[in-house]
């Protein structure tokens, strides 16, 4: 059965600390006129019902953008999957779209093609594009998770595991193969900033 968009909650995630900015809050950097974050939403928006921001600070600024913001419900920074864990738990759809906020380019079929990659019994669908070597290179932060999954990864994150990639490739998922790695160019340098421009939607 297919999934409907009402049944799918975006999660834009800019909870990070920034380190590879020199600790600036990522989200919150200027891009062509905008913060990076708000590029993140705008890019995620059609493609979900409801929308919400994960963040752990400056909150004030990022409600500014008009979604909910969820910090992070494990303490310490923990790394992105604590991030996925807040949206899990805060979440009142079945499904949890997820982008990383430094990800303004991400392609605008990315959830459409995420759900019609999982097959049954699949509860995560992530997305890979052609990395630098030409093999496919998973991007574990572009996914489709179910609630089903959160129990799952709040156990993980307990006993210490913060990698993504690992938690992800542990669960029974599919991947969604996407040509166009350019959409997938992650800004989280600063030269990233001004090497890469916006670009016309694609599909």
């Amino acid at each position: 059965m297919p999934i409907l968009r009402a049944d799918i909650t975006g999660l834009v995630l800019a909870g990070g600390r920034g380190l590879r900015m020199g600790g600036a809050d990522k989200g919150l950097l200027p891009w062509h006129g905008r913060a990076l974050a708000w590029h993140a939403l705008a890019r995620l928006a059609p493609q979900v019902g409801p929308l919400a921001l994960s963040a752990n600070r400056n909150t004030l600024a990022y409600a500014a953008f008009g979604v909910p913001v969820w910090a992070d419900t494990v303490p310490g920074f923990a790394g992105p999957l604590a991030g996925l864990l807040s949206g899990l738990q805060h979440c009142s759809t079945p499904w949890l779209a997820v982008l990383p906020c430094d990800l303004p380019l991400a392609p605008i079929d990315l959830v459409a093609r995420l759900a019609q990659a999982l097959q049954p019994g699949d509860d995560l669908a992530v997305a890979a594009c052609p990395g630098a070597d030409g093999l496919p290179s998973v991007q574990p932060l572009c996914a489709l998770i179910h609630q089903r999954l959160a129990p799952t990864l709040s156990v993980a994150l307990a006993r210490g595991e913060h990698r993504v990639l690992a938690w992800s490739t542990a669960q029974q998922r599919a991947v969604a193969a996407f040509a166009e790695a350019a959409a997938f160019a992650n800004l989280n340098r600063p030269g990233d900033l001004d090497a890469h421009h916006p670009v016309p939607d694609r599909v």
